[in-house]
């Protein structure tokens, strides 16, 4: 016989969020730094190449053959952007894996800076390659959703409502 659990209370709520927004975090590491790796196998993330294609009009491989100071100047822009993206990544994990847990009402509007780069990579990308588009929106929708079910912790918990009247 199987026992039905009852729905996570709101005192669950937050440590399941904020574990899961930990593992978002990790993942906004890992795509970057897999990003990297391809700059430097290749010149360009394997991820990005159906959408340099499409907007280029040839192949990155061809670019590199017939241009290579442009496919050069492609990847520096690529490492670039890489970089950019790490540096969310590890301010968001920072964000998240203290001042988030403590409840610091900061924290919770500063997580929402990661969607400029998680929009930014999804209309730049995303619109060019479907595989990309999919993989893009675990952020664009897990992030809001994990954050707005965090909102009574931050907002309307006693503690909260101790702090914000001192």
């Amino acid at each position: 016989m199987s026992v039905i659990s009852p729905p996570p209370t709101r005192s669950r709520v937050l440590p399941i969020a904020w574990v899961l927004l930990l593992l978002l975090g990790l993942f906004f590491l890992i795509a970057p730094a897999a990003d990297l790796a391809g700059d430097a196998r290749q010149g360009l993330p394997t991820d990005h190449q159906t959408t340099f294609t499409k907007v280029a009009g040839t192949s990155f491989a061809s670019v590199r053959q017939s241009v290579p100071g442009t496919a050069r100047y492609v990847t520096l822009l690529e490492r670039g952007y890489a970089l950019h993206e790490l540096t969310f990544g590890l301010l968001f994990l920072a964000i998240v894996a203290v001042p988030f847990r403590r409840r610091e009402r900061w924290a919770w509007w500063a997580c929402w800076a990661v969607m400029v780069a998680n929009l930014g990579y999804t209309l730049t990308f995303g619109r060019h390659d479907q595989t990309v588009l999919w993989r893009s929106l675990i952020g664009d929708v897990a992030l809001p959703v994990l954050l707005l079910v965090t909102i009574p912790a931050f907002f309307f918990h006693p503690r909260e409502a101790a702090r914000a009247a001192s």
